[in-house]
């Protein structure tokens, strides 16, 4: 018996895969009504706060209170990038461009900058590693690492603005810059290192026609405020919408994964979904932070087409069946909280070993 092949009875030992595969089999079928639904509903209700906002006296309570919605609710909408990097080739088209439309272009997130780096997240010989680029061994670097990356949100709507806004266009004119562009600001990722594959942007068909679209947005958003059509606050509340958009999804990733492969190899099956997190929570509080099914992270890792809106029941069908003292069990987090501080203390406690070893 190969090494390989006991490896996999081991894990099969500690995870029947196959008896979970059977337990969520009648679930992989996307509901489109539930889809536009909440999305739709979501992002109306965000775009709408956000220009309440504007009208709103600078810094009243009433400003704070339609600016907190507008951010929880784009937020919401926003995720479902992450959904649509799921979706099978040639699905929900429609509600692909329409995704764009509303929330890809206005926020200077087009869909192309996250598919294909996310499926790269989920295939096995490349998650933890540095062809993940969603993927940062937070635990063994430290705690200034998480730091530097809650502190970039702040800078990431400015610098896709600039990108999509000045640099697309003059790149088209230098091959040098061209090639910047792609590999290093045209993905959302999480590793400031990494550098994003040609091949991965191939794989994405009509990229460029959203990149130049992206372009057209930011451009035209840049001019209706120099020529004081629009007012010069929108800009400001743009980017501080985008800043708290990636703020919360900053902070959210971190409560995604335990971060602890820092080493070059990859990481097995089941250790991999050790590694991710299940955040079930409060059902009206959690998904404030956690929208679109992602505090079901693990469980999504697990199996990665099931649709968001069936996770929960996917999560409780396994959990009852396994018991919260099982190997699936283990992935079970109590909150957002004991999450981070976990993550915090790990840090602290992998570093501090380090600085003793020195």
């Amino acid at each position: 018996m190969t090494s390989l092949t006991q490896k996999r009875l081991q894990e099969n030992q500690e995870f029947p895969i196959a008896k979970a595969r059977e337990l969520v089999k009648d679930l992989y079928r996307p509901n489109p009504w539930i889809y536009w639904g909440d999305f739709l509903t979501s992002v109306t209700l965000g775009w709408g706060a956000f220009v309440t906002t504007l009208m709103m006296p600078a810094f009243s309570l009433q400003q704070g209170l339609c600016f907190f919605i507008a951010v929880l609710a784009l937020y919401r909408a926003v995720l479902f990038i992450h959904e649509i990097a799921h979706f099978k080739k040639g699905a929900f088209l429609m509600f692909q461009k329409v995704w764009n439309l509303l929330c890809g272009f206005p926020l200077m997130v087009p869909i192309f900058l996250y598919q294909s780096v996310h499926f790269d997240h989920h295939k096995q010989n490349f998650y933890g590693t540095d062809k993940d680029g969603e993927y940062v061994p937070f635990a063994s670097k430290g705690r200034g690492l998480i730091l530097l990356y809650i502190g970039f949100s702040f800078l990431i709507p400015l610098i896709f603005l600039f990108r999509f806004a000045v640099l697309t266009p003059i790149s088209y004119f230098s091959s040098g810059l061209r090639k910047f562009v792609d590999q290093k600001m045209s993905s959302l990722n999480i590793d400031l290192n990494y550098q994003r594959p040609q091949p991965s942007l191939g794989r994405n068909e009509g990229w460029k026609l959203q990149e130049l679209w992206a372009g057209i947005y930011g451009i035209g958003f840049i001019t209706l405020v120099i020529f004081k059509i629009m007012p010069a606050k929108a800009l400001f509340m743009w980017y501080c919408l985008g800043a708290s958009l990636f703020l919360v999804n900053s902070v959210r990733t971190l409560a995604a994964h335990h971060y602890r492969n820092a080493e070059e190899g990859e990481l097995s099956f089941t250790d991999q979904i050790l590694d991710s997190i299940n955040n079930p929570g409060n059902r009206w509080i959690t998904p404030l932070w956690a929208p679109v099914g992602l505090r079901f992270h693990a469980t999504h890792h697990l199996f990665p087409d099931l649709p968001y809106h069936v996770l929960g029941k996917a999560h409780n069908r396994l959990l009852e069946d396994n018991g919260i003292n099982s190997f699936y069990g283990k992935t079970v987090q109590s909150g957002l909280w004991p999450s981070l501080c976990q993550l915090w203390k790990q840090a602290g406690f992998n570093n501090l070993n380090k600085g003793a070893e020195i």
